[in-house]
């Protein structure tokens, strides 16, 4: 009885075959390829796609877990000011009725619109109380603040050493808040002295001045 023999496989023939299709392959018209570089275009088309959308997945999760972890980091410090707060809350009263004590004495030593005359006249009258004689006594242009108004005088006295001492001494416990700016002194020939300053007082804002600074302050952010 005759035995039929196993089929052999022409290796050099299939190689040859497999590389014949990838020989005179038009670039520019990947539609004419035989099968397998067509598929094999396909493969590589594909796995640079999934390779590129995944970077780019890759790219976006890094940014976004960066801003969490720092979003992370303004919670927990924020969480620890409020904790820290809430631990303090009656010190902070405290320190808060404090705060509002001292702002409320100091508004009560700057006087009103109406009161300044007064103010000035108490100025002149430290000085001749002091047998100084005033050369200069000149109220400037009012200056209007967020919260108060300021009034530059300038002074120039003429008195003994001692006599101009004791009034800047005297300005300086007026029941008002009075300050001595730029002061520049001088000798004279006789012995007495030549003080040269700016004195500044202020006021609180009346209702009118404070509707006024409002609304100019509204229509700067317009």
């Amino acid at each position: 009885m005759a035995t039929r023999e196993p089929s052999k496989f022409d290796v050099a023939a299939i190689q040859h075959a497999v590389f014949g299709q990838f020989r005179g392959l038009n670039p520019n018209d990947p539609s004419s390829w035989p099968l397998l570089p067509r598929a094999l275009l396909c493969l590589t088309l594909m796995a640079a796609i999934v390779v590129g959308l995944w970077f780019a997945w890759l790219v976006d999760s890094d940014e976004e877990l960066q801003r969490e972890q720092k979003k992370e980091i303004e919670l927990r410090a924020d969480y620890s000011k409020k904790l820290a707060e809430a631990v303090n809350l009656d010190a902070l009263k405290k320190q808060r009725e404090q705060v509002l004590q001292y702002v409320t004495q100091l508004e009560k030593q700057l006087p009103s619109k109406a009161e300044m005359d007064a103010l000035l006249s108490d100025i002149n009258q430290a000085g001749l109380g002091r047998s100084l004689s005033f050369e200069l006594f000149r109220p400037g242009q009012v200056s209007v603040r967020e919260y108060y108004a300021e009034l530059p005088i300038a002074l120039r006295v003429t008195g003994r050493f001692h006599d101009v001492g004791a009034f800047a001494a005297d300005v300086a416990n007026l029941s008002r808040i009075v300050t001595l700016n730029n002061l520049a002194v001088t000798p004279n020939k006789d012995g007495s002295l030549v003080m040269d300053a700016t004195a500044k007082t202020f006021r609180y804002l009346d209702s009118d001045e404070v509707a006024a600074q409002r609304k100019a302050k509204g229509a700067q952010k317009k």
